[in-house]
């Protein structure tokens, strides 16, 4: 199912479940989110984190002309993953101002150093910040988008249960680990046969 304006709330119907749904949502959140380090999350995205993210938006803006709710999905849509691949937003996170500035210089192209590994499978790596200018010769973005394309036999291996392992293999942020069970369960069923 894709996200259309059809499939979405009301202002007034999404107002009402607002509050009642959010532990569900932080739960489902949480389950598909991977701290890689002390500093990297992964949060792997789906239909559910994305329509979410459109209704909130709608929401804190007060968009109800159909031109806003058609902007808000052509911009969000995109990080839906498709069948063949995983979607994620990555969140550089550093408490402090300075050590974040000085982090973040020393970070450049980590987006495209992140790989998920299929046990006996090639790494993959993520393909980052599609559609986006990200161009900074002095520090990386603390925000990136990351896809990960698995090949046929790849995806196969996951679905029947393969272990998978999260890592990043930039010459400053060297980190891997590998998926726990209960969020690599709901990841697989990103992934179509």
């Amino acid at each position: 199912m894709s996200i259309t304006r059809d499939s979405l709330l009301t202002l007034e119907a999404y107002s009402k479940i607002r509050k009642s749904s959010k532990p569900e949502v932080i739960a489902h959140r949480r389950l598909r989110s991977v701290a890689l380090g002390e500093h990297v999350t992964v949060q792997f995205e789906d239909e559910q984190t994305i329509r979410r993210q459109i209704q909130e938006m709608l929401h804190i803006e007060k968009i109800f002309e159909e031109e806003g709710i058609q902007a808000e999905i052509d911009a969000y849509a995109p990080l839906v993953p498709d069948g063949s691949n995983w979607k994620a937003t990555m969140l550089i996170e550093y408490p402090d101002a300075h050590e974040r500035k000085r982090e973040l210089a020393r970070l450049i192209d980590i987006e495209d150093r992140m790989f998920v590994e299929v046990e006996g499978h090639a790494r993959i790596y993520a393909i980052a910040d599609e559609d986006l200018e990200r161009e900074n010769e002095e520090k990386t973005s603390s925000v990136h988008f990351l896809r990960f394309e698995f090949p046929s036999a790849a995806r196969q291996a996951v679905r029947a249960g393969a272990q998978v392992k999260l890592g990043c293999d930039h010459s400053n942020y060297p980190a891997h680990l590998t998926i726990a069970p209960d969020t690599l369960a709901s990841l697989a069923g990103d992934l179509q046969p």
